[in-house]
């Protein structure tokens, strides 16, 4: 008898665990968006608007048994799942995978792919106009922007406010030192030990002048302005309890198999889990291979086997566009810089598009 495996959430991890246990269960995934979005590439999709498609794989043409409902969790339990709709999915195995949610454009805000691609269609020419651009938030993803932002507009000036002293903060002390110089050869102004007396008065991704005040008394004017902080862990569908407690950050406690504590059916996967790491793509679709193994392994009667150990030192390939960036990538003797080139082959030159066309091909 074939078991339903409800999958919630089709970003990276569960559009992973989807796939992998498409052709042994009945799989359910539950998202509201009508595709799996390469969101990691949303800011190449943003400067290069006729590239955005890329972005998008509809689940349709993926899932060859299984179903995706376009839908949003309300509750889970350890039966199944009850959607925003009052639907109910039961389900013999179940996958939370809703990740987290972070300011556009760095993941669409649209579930829509038709409305997804207007936006970035949009946001293009808001920036094309634009002749100064502030970026508030030096992470990751402030930093990528700035480099595709650069890479069709090397004109443009930029400036990035972070009230961070230091960029990549626990990273090998080279590959600060690299990333501070492919910034400065970008001609990217960086002024770290900065924050802003408010927010610019305009909305974030509008071409509209405006001036603001840093709390040391300078003033930035610029153009158009992007959020770059603020990552929210979605787990709204849990803080009623009925499945577990979460921690104080808002996340999933999980085990070494990474089932959700306390239950040996419900497993959870990528930024909702507890686990000590950066919340990456990477670390999700690792997250996903455990997971369906083990779910495999209880489809045979067997017991789930399959665990998951944290790296001790963080991983990075953090592009500059296509052809620049910074990494640092695990070796037998520990972490090592990986540098630009190593970068654009892994990551940079498509976002990771080959990886995901061959993964989410129609079967």
């Amino acid at each position: 008898m074939s078991r339903t495996v409800a999958v919630i959430g089709g970003g990276y991890g569960g559009a992973s665990v989807a796939k992998a246990l498409d052709a042994e269960a009945d799989v359910v995934l539950i998202d509201p968006r009508d595709a799996f979005v390469n969101s990691a590439a949303s800011l190449r999709g943003l400067v290069k608007p006729d590239w955005a498609p890329n972005l998008f794989f509809p689940f349709a043409t993926w899932l060859t048994r299984g179903t995706a409902i376009r839908d949003r969790a309300a509750s889970v339990d350890p039966g199944g799942v009850t959607l925003a709709s009052g639907r109910r999915v039961e389900a013999d195995y179940v996958v939370l995978a809703t990740g987290s949610d972070y300011p556009y454009p760095a993941k669409p805000d649209a579930d829509a792919t038709s409305t997804a691609l207007d936006d970035l269609r949009r946001t293009h020419k808001e920036v094309a106009a634009s002749t100064r651009i502030l970026i508030v938030g030096a992470g990751p993803v402030g930093l990528e922007l700035a480099g595709e932002i650069k890479e069709v507009w090397p004109e443009k000036q930029i400036t990035i406010v972070d009230p961070v002293a230091e960029l990549l903060t626990g990273f090998q002390p080279e590959v600060r030192e690299d990333l501070y110089r492919q910034l400065d050869e970008l001609g990217i102004q960086l002024r770290l030990n900065t924050s802003l007396t408010a927010p610019p008065s305009t909305k974030p991704g509008t071409t509209e002048s405006f001036t603001v005040t840093t709390t040391g008394g300078d003033e930035i004017a610029a153009d158009i302005w992007f959020q770059a902080y603020g990552v929210k862990i979605a787990n709204d569908y849990l803080t009623d309890g009925r499945l577990t407690t979460l921690t104080p950050q808002g996340q999933v406690p999980v085990t070494e198999t990474l089932n959700v504590r306390g239950h040996q059916n419900v497993y959870a996967v990528g930024d909702i889990t507890d686990v000590a790491e950066a919340k990456m793509a990477g670390y999700a679709m690792q997250h996903a291979e455990v997971v369906a193994q083990n779910i495999l392994a209880q489809l045979r009667g067997e017991q789930p086997t399959a665990t998951y150990q944290p790296l001790p030192f963080p991983m990075i390939l953090l592009p500059l566009g296509p052809r620049g960036g910074v990494g640092q990538l695990p070796s037998p003797d520990g972490p090592v810089l990986a540098p630009a080139a190593t970068v654009a082959e892994y990551k940079g030159a498509d976002i990771f598009t080959g990886r995901f066309a061959a993964q989410f091909s129609p079967s």
